[in-house]
Formats: structure tokens, C-alpha cells, sequence
């Protein structure tokens, strides 16, 4: 890790800010790039009130929390992202925004520097495709809260270099991570597992087989899962939960991955969970 300093973030919202807390929390400088002034003071707010939190409880100094503000830079250009030496991008779910954002990074970053996607379904393979260094492009699947959560999901696509996937899995375990390396596929794994619950969980309240409530209930008690899938839901943004769908339904064209039209009437409704205050619970 001799070689990675600075660490490039594309996206100032939950995913990026949160990469970010954990880059300059684990000792990286961090340049963090968003096109909306506003999110970028919004990130920091929110990196600095986790990071109070941390103090609160013990598992940060004081001392650490101002270093860790004190090296992240933030830029409105991507130009800014040049002195990077591993950039990761956290953008919207969405793959045309993702080709524009790599065709523009494969120009700005310097030769050798590793690309990541943040992305939790679309092809790594598709997004190399575009650049001039597809052996240099990988997947790098943070969960969501990242500060909180061990796993980065590492993928491959199909030009992705072994030494391009040994740096990404050894800067993850520099961040305090859990790297788990798979093969570029829709969904990947998390997601090709996790979706399809969510999405039959919806089935089952669109069906009138039980509420919500019910639904998470039996989840966790039953599974033993620590949050319902509904709730679940709510919480990554029932938009993002619809296109995951369509990207596993349109990729591995089977049937089963459907989205479930009341998934897609929310959708429609604007009740997208958490960030919208609706979803299938109110907050």
C-alpha cells in the first residue's frame, strides 16, 4: 500500500461520503468530487458527525477525528482527481452516468491507477469498456452504512488484471475491510441473493399474504436476521431496490427476477423509503 496516498471518491452522497470517512479515518489523504456544492457540505457534515460519534464512544480520539477531517480535500472539478493514486467512483445507480464519469476518469487519472465502481449491479466488464485501461477497472461493492459494515465485494470483470485485484483486496483490508472477491455477473452475489428476498417480500405483501410489519417480523425472529427485508428496502431506496431488479431480470433473463409491480407502483408513487420519508414504513 506504499504506493496509494491519496485516495480519488466520484460522489459525495451516502456511499462516497461514508468511503470517504473510512479512507481519511484509516490514514489515506482524500480528494472527494461531486458537481453539487451543497452535497459536498453536506458530506462533511455528516463524516463529521459519524466521526463524533466514534469519539462518543470510544472508538476514535479526539486527536484522530481532526486529522481524518484534515485530510479531505473537496472539488466541484474532476480535474482535482489527477494527484490520485486509487480512485473509486460512488455515483448513482445508473450506467449511462457511469460511462460518462470513467471515460472522463480514464483521462485525468494517471496511467496504472486503478479505477473502482462503487456499483452494486451493473457490469464491471461494460464499464471498463470504455477506457483505455480495462485491466486497471474493478468492482469495489461497499455496504451501506460503510463506516459500520465489514465487506467490500471485489469484481472482476472479464479484463480485470490479477494484480489490479490484489491491490483493490489489499486497500480494503487497509480500511478495515473484509475483501471477498467474485466473477463479474448481474447482481454479482449480495445482490443476486438479496434482491430476489426483497423482492418476493414485496410479493407477499402485494399478494395480501401478510403486512409488512409481519413480514420483517417473522424475518427476524425466524432467521434471525438483524433487520427486516422490507425494512431493508426502505432503507438502500426502494429506486435503487427497482433497478437492481431490472438489472437482474434483464441481464440473467429469467423470469423469476420480475420486479414486483407494487415495487414498481412505489417507485412511480415517489415512496422510495428512508430518503423520501415513505416507504413501506413512515419515518
Amino acid at each position: 500500500m506504499e504506493q496509494i496516498h491519496t485516495i480519488g471518491i466520484v460522489g459525495a452522497g451516502t456511499m462516497g461520503n461514508g468511503i470517504a470517512h473510512v479512507a481519511a479515518r484509516a490514514g489515506f489523504r482524500v480528494v472527494l468530487c461531486d458537481i453539487d456544492p451543497k452535497a459536498l457540505d453536506q458530506a462533511l457534515a455528516t463524516i463529521s458527525r459519524n466521526m463524533e460519534r466514534e469519539v462518543e464512544r470510544g472508538k476514535l480520539s479526539a486527536a484522530d477525528k481532526a486529522g481524518a477531517s484534515a485530510r479531505i480535500e473537496v472539488t466541484v472539478k474532476t480535474a482535482g482527481l489527477s494527484a490520485a493514486d486509487f480512485i473509486i467512483e460512488a455515483v448513482i445507480e445508473n450506467l449511462q452516468a457511469k460511462l460518462e464519469i470513467f471515460k472522463a476518469l480514464d483521462t485525468i487519472a494517471r496511467p496504472g491507477v486503478i479505477l473502482a465502481s462503487n456499483t452494486s449491479s451493473i457490469s464491471i466488464t461494460k464499464i471498463s469498456s470504455v477506457t483505455k485501461r480495462p485491466g486497471n477497472i474493478i468492482g469495489m461493492h461497499f455496504m451501506n452504512p460503510v463506516p459500520m459494515m465489514n465487506l467490500v465485494e471485489i469484481v472482476r470483470g472479464l479484463a480485470t488484471t490479477d494484480e489490479t485485484q490484489e491491490a483493490t483486496a489489499r486497500l480494503s483490508e487497509s480500511l478495515g475491510k473484509t475483501p471477498v472477491t467474485v466473477n463479474d455477473s448481474p447482481g454479482f452475489v449480495s445482490n443476486r441473493v438479496l434482491m430476489p428476498m426483497i423482492n418476493e417480500a414485496i410479493y407477499c405483501v402485494m399478494e395480501g399474504v401478510s403486512s409488512a410489519e409481519s413480514v420483517d417480523q417473522i424475518m427476524k425472529l425466524g432467521m434471525n436476521h438483524p433487520i427486516g427485508p422490507l425494512a431493508l428496502a426502505d432503507m438502500i431506496g426502494l429506486d435503487v431496490c427497482l433497478y437492481t431488479m431490472e438489472v437482474l431480470h434483464g441481464g440473467l433473463g429469467d423470469p423469476k427476477h420480475r420486479p414486483c409491480p407494487l415495487l414498481r407502483k412505489m417507485v412511480d408513487a415517489g415512496y422510495l423509503g428512508r430518503k423520501s420519508g415513505q416507504g413501506f414504513f413512515r419515518y
